[in-house]
Parts: C-alpha cells; structure tokens; sequence
C-alpha cells in the first residue's frame, strides 16, 4: 500500500510542477491577487487565469493531505526503519514552507528571489519522495562489481543529481528574471557562439545553455554506465530513460527559444528537467546499500565453560 502511494505522489508532484510552470508561461502567477484565498473566497469563478492559479493551489493543498497520509503509512509499514518516516517528516515541512513561499511570492507580486527558490523547494520535495519510493523497495544485489560497482554508481548518480538541480535553479532563474529570450537565436547566441557578456540577462540565459550542455553531457556518460554495470531490469531502464529525457530536454529548450517561449514548450521543458531528477535520484538511491528489514539478531554471548573443584 505505501509504494503505491508514493507512485502516486510522485505522479501527482510532477503533474503540479507543470501547472505551476503553466500558470507563469501564460501570466496567470497573478490572477488570485490575495493568498490564501482568491477574490475573498475559496470558490472562486474558475475562468481564465484563475482557473490554472487556483487549480495549482488545490492541486498543492491536496499533495500535502496525500503525502502526509503516506507519512503515516510509512511507519507502520518500516518501524525497523525510523530514517524513511524522518525523511517523510522533514517532506512535510518541506511542503508546509513551501506553501508559505507560494503565498509570500503572491502578495509580495513576484519576487524573483521567492519564486526561484519556491521552484527549488519543489525539486527538492520530488527527490525526496523518489528516494522514499525507491528506499522501501527490496534490497537487491542489481550491479556487476558488487559493492565497487554499487558505491560508483551511487557517488555518480549523487553528481548527476546536484547537476540537474543546480541547471533547474538556473533555468527558474532565467524564467523568473525574464531572461529567457536574451539569447534570441539558437544554437549560437547574439549570432555568436560566446556573446557579449556584458549584460547579466545574456549571462545568466549563457550559464543556462553551457550548463545544460554539461549536464546532458554527464548525464549520458551516467546513464552509459549504469547500462554496462546494471544486471537486472529497473536500473537499466531508468538510465535508458534518463538518457531519452536528457536529449529530449536539450531539443525543448531549443524549441522554447525559437517559438518564443511559447507556454507548452516551456512547461514541457520544467515537467522533463523534473523528470530527469527524479530519475537520476531513483538510481542513486537504488545503488544505496540499505540494512535488511527486520530486528537484527544479537550476537551470541560467550561464556566461560565451569572447571572442577
């Protein structure tokens, strides 16, 4: 019962990142000008930009009931295991924040500090809950090598992971400072492979592009290696996986520049750069040597055998 649930938060998370990433590509952020309420009224008329503002906030109150629900499950399912009911405790607050943020970012009319960091919080909650699904799954022996090939893809996957974080900040970064068509053209920028630096609009879109070419870059020579050390079937797909949404990204990002960050391309390209996260999370944390379930066993005493006398 509890994987299941956490399937479905999983899903229900990255749904949410795309409609918040929605409701910014269209200009519906400021539609419901009040927090927590919209027009003075939790019911307000669902038309327009309210629909997608407060569809994302009933959409963001539901995940909290949905996950603090799998919280609770967790404990009773793993009571060998407090750090997996921990780390659900610290998703809760995580989102507790988090919807403080989204109303900070509201009443405060955007922020780009705020909204950055209300994007980054939403990752972090998705590669929480992926190492919360992955971490009540079974205890496998999946990698040629054993413990060697294990620890390599775990410290691996950790470097692809915060890569793929820190291009998403950087990408909210561009999005939420409207520096998303400083480089207007694509491949090249300004008509030159390295542009004029000296705005900071065109270097912060410039860091978004050389970083996205690292990371796709890292994440296929991850993915690679997963597939050569990996013997059973989860693993390597999701590598193969990764590796399909990598290079799907560095084409939506193309794409979300010539179509002029046109909404469905530009929420796309949030929805797969959460995606490849997700899944660059999931293997590092399956590669995790995880204790047995179960009461460990005491080891037996040793007692002086009696003498005589």
């Amino acid at each position: 019962m509890v994987r299941p649930l956490l399937l479905f938060v999983l899903l229900w998370t990255l749904a949410l990142l795309f409609l918040g990433s929605h409701v910014h590509a269209t200009g519906a952020s400021l539609a419901c000008p009040d927090w927590p309420t919209c027009f003075g009224t939790m019911t307000p008329e669902m038309t327009g930009g309210v629909f997608w503002e407060h569809l994302h906030r009933l959409w963001a109150g539901a995940l909290v009931i949905f996950f603090t629900i799998a919280a609770i499950l967790i404990r009773r399912a793993h009571p060998e295991r407090p750090v997996l009911f921990r780390l659900g405790l610290a998703g809760i607050g995580l989102l507790l924040v988090q919807s403080v943020l989204g109303g900070i970012t509201v009443l405060l009319l955007l922020p780009d500090a705020v909204s950055t960091s209300h994007l980054a919080l939403a990752f972090l909650f998705l590669a929480l809950v992926t190492v919360l699904l992955v971490g009540t799954g079974r205890e496998t022996d999946d990698y040629r090598g054993a413990g060697a090939a294990r620890a390599l893809v775990r410290r691996s996957g950790l470097v692809v992971s915060g890569l793929v974080f820190a291009q998403s900040v950087v990408g909210a970064l561009v999005r939420h400072t409207d520096a998303g068509m400083a480089c207007p053209d694509v491949p090249l920028c300004l008509g030159r492979v390295i542009p004029p630096l000296e705005h900071p609009s065109v270097r912060l879109h410039f860091l978004h592009r050389v970083l996205g070419v690292v990371v796709a870059a890292v994440a296929l020579r991850y993915a690679w290696l997963v597939l050569a050390r990996a013997r059973a079937a989860f693993p390597r797909r999701v590598a193969a996986a990764l590796a399909a949404a990598v290079v799907a990204q560095v084409v939506l990002g193309a794409v979300s520049v010539a179509t002029r960050l046109d909404p469905p391309y530009v929420s796309l390209h949030t929805l797969l750069a959460a995606i490849a996260l997700a899944l660059s999370v999931a293997m590092a944390a399956h590669a995790w040597e995880r204790a047995p379930g179960g009461p460990r066993r005491e080891p037996p005493r040793r007692t002086r055998p009696r003498t005589a006398g």
